[in-house]
């Protein structure tokens, strides 16, 4: 096991790394001399440099961080839910309810993809829907304005066709904080209802059998203790996952800031690379741009962005024991 580790996965990383320090075109052998050898320029131009690269990372990293910060909990929740509506002992039809939950899951994303595209399209059936209550849909996969600046500007608060002000006059990595702060687009709102929708059924399956692995004898003492059921899930059963919590919440974090396959059949970062993720900017760098060294150095730059936010969520997720101390 360790052979096969080292040969497909440490060593095509080690040589992912060293390609990410070469200025490397995919058209010779990068291992022999021939590209050259640029260090750490491919980095220096995702941070520091004034460049549309930088711009188009920073971009990357906002629409994800909006991806990551909805998508996340939503599917935490709804999965959990699912979980405690599955795992009623008198509920009628379980199987079938557990068989339908899952099923979004194991649909091939491509195909799930294409399906709510024609969905989402403006004369689909989603829009067609809407009509009949009196509501005009967006074109959903067209629309690059930010849902926050969007309900600011119904407000009366702000012009998101001309944003001015402190957050429109300074900017951070090529981005106006104004842009930073938008929040996610129309389009992008699409695609994390299709992830949230995917994604639940996985996460229903991981909770349900940590459901069913809670004692029955700490439900009941508990029931005899008089709490009602919102008691009973805050200080029992959530206590209870806590591991599984965790286990999802880092799966969820993972998966999300890796999205790829949506953005690539869906929008392929438009519109107005409001659906540009760091993954695709990846692929798009590597295999549109011919820049396979700048296309490396993003997926390690996200690798440390993930390896970084895991260590932080798992430090929140400790636990905390009880402090000792002198007693006087």
């Amino acid at each position: 096991m360790v052979l096969i580790l080292g040969l497909f996965l440490v060593l095509p990383i080690l040589m992912a790394l060293w390609v990410s320090l070469l200025h490397w075109d995919g058209q010779s052998n990068p291992f022999s001399g021939q590209a050259p050898f640029v260090g750490l320029d491919n980095y220096r131009t995702l941070f520091t440099e004034d460049s549309l690269d930088r711009t188009r990372f920073a971009t990357s990293l906002r629409n994800n961080a909006y991806y990551v910060l909805l998508t996340v909990p939503i599917q935490t929740a709804l999965a959990l839910a699912l979980a405690l509506i599955v795992n009623q002992r008198l509920l009628r039809g379980r199987g079938a309810l557990r068989t339908t939950f899952f099923f979004p899951s194991v649909t091939s994303s491509i195909a799930v993809s294409t399906v709510f595209l024609f969905l989402f399209q403006g004369s689909g059936a989603v829009n067609s829907l809407l009509s009949w209550i009196g509501v005009k849909g967006p074109n959903w996969f067209a629309d690059p304005r930010g849902v926050l600046s969007l309900l600011l500007g119904d407000l009366g608060i702000v012009d998101p066709d001309k944003p001015s002000g402190v957050l429109a006059d300074h900017s951070f990595m090529g981005l106006s904080w104004y842009e930073w702060l938008s929040g996610p687009s129309v389009a992008m709102c699409t695609i994390i209802l299709l992830a949230v929708w995917t994604t639940s059924g996985t996460f229903m399956l991981i909770f349900l059998a940590a459901l069913q692995d809670i004692p029955r004898e700490l439900e009941e003492s508990a029931a005899l203790e008089g709490v009602n059921r919102f008691q009973m899930l805050r200080y029992v059963t959530l206590p209870a996952l806590r591991p599984v919590l965790f286990l999802v919440l880092t799966l969820g974090l993972i998966s999300t800031w890796q999205v790829f396959d949506q953005v690539y059949v869906m929008s392929q970062g438009g519109p107005g690379n409001t659906t540009l993720t760091p993954a695709y900017l990846s692929y798009s760098a590597a295999f549109d741009d011919a820049d396979f060294g700048q296309g490396a150095a993003i997926a390690f730059v996200l690798l440390a962005l993930i390896l970084c936010m895991t260590a932080v969520q798992r430090w929140a997720l400790r636990e905390r024991g009880a402090r000792t101390g002198r007693h006087r």
